[in-house]
């Protein structure tokens, strides 16, 4: 049997072993995932492959109406003027009735299509105010990085960054700190680097100044996550420049999560991550809702909808654990 629990994030039977580890987590305890795009060819090789490997139990997204613990969730569908029968609804239904214990949708739909089901069924998390999304990127060098908002918040105030910022760390935390593999990069805590056209001070501007004040609520209320802002990309990832321009930064040049100040920047940053820098993006994973229920892009692949499936999964089950908080 492979050890999982060796130096850094290299491969285990072709696959990250940081991917490795999750779907091990997983296929212990398989969780009930519906799967909102069947019908599309990607979704449908997906669930074989989640079969197959015993990852996850892939659920239809069909609602029964005759099914008591259907009727409450079917309700609100109906209040908020959602069709039940859709299969995005339905999802969301599945999942707020416990008939389903995650699920992922957006393969052949848009991101407004996933978030209005979502919040509309299932709603905000008790504590949250705001949902948001990231995305784990496995960079080509083997780290593990989560940006955030990609997909959901398109110009975030001070505070909305500052929650963003600690949803998306506590996702790192769970996917990549949680996890039995020993990481190549990080300390005892999440470092968090909120991200600007400016460092320290090289620029004012309004946009700035939010960074700086996102930066400084979000120190004050998660003393548990090594914090620093406004930092611009290359103080915020590489220690000879933060030496520089940030020094004495709690970040040091090693951010595990990165914070990108609007949609625009975020969106665009993944997605040259991946395609030009060959990194693997896992996502989006939509975070503050009662209930775990992940969007998938548009132009994902099969083996996107395994993983992110597979991270529902495990997110389900840690939620339902007596341990989870």
């Amino acid at each position: 049997m492979t050890d999982l629990t060796g130096d850094g994030l290299g491969m285990v039977y072709g696959m990250p072993r940081l991917v490795a580890d999750w779907r091990k987590r997983a296929a212990a305890d398989p969780a009930r995932v519906v799967l909102a795009d069947l019908g599309d060819p990607r979704a449908d090789y997906a669930a074989i492959q989640l079969v197959d490997e015993g990852l996850v139990q892939p659920v239809h997204p069909v609602v029964d109406p005759v099914d008591d613990r259907q009727a409450e969730a079917i309700a609100r569908a109906n209040a908020a003027g959602l069709d039940p029968n859709d299969p995005v609804v339905a999802a969301a239904v599945l999942v707020r009735s416990g008939v389903a214990d995650a699920a992922v949708a957006g393969a052949s739909r848009s991101t407004a299509d996933v978030l209005r089901a979502g919040l509309r069924v299932l709603g905000l998390a008790p504590g949250v105010d705001l949902v948001s999304s990231s995305f784990l990127m496995l960079l080509a060098d083997g780290r593990a990085v989560s940006y955030g908002d990609c997909s959901v918040v398109p110009d975030p105030n001070a505070a909305q960054l500052a929650s963003i910022a600690a949803s998306t760390a506590d996702t790192w935390s769970f996917l990549v700190r949680s996890s039995l593999v020993a990481l190549p990069i990080g300390g005892e805590r999440p470092r968090v680097g909120l991200l600007s056209f400016s460092t320290k001070g090289s620029a004012d501007h309004p946009r700035v100044d939010k960074v700086r004040e996102a930066t400084r609520l979000l120190a004050e209320a998660r003393p548990d996550l090594a914090v620093d802002g406004e930092l611009q990309f290359d103080s915020a990832m590489v220690p000879a420049v933060a030496a520089v321009k940030a020094p004495g930064s709690s970040v040091n040049g090693a951010a595990d999560v990165l914070i990108f100040p609007d949609l625009d920047s975020g969106n665009i940053a993944y997605k040259v991550t991946e395609r030009l820098g060959g990194a693997r993006a896992y996502g989006p994973l939509v975070q503050g809702l009662d209930g775990v229920f992940h969007d998938l892009s548009r132009g994902c692949s099969a083996a996107d909808i395994v993983d992110v499936a597979v991270i529902a999964g495990l997110q389900a089950r840690a939620a339902d654990s007596p341990e989870s908080p």
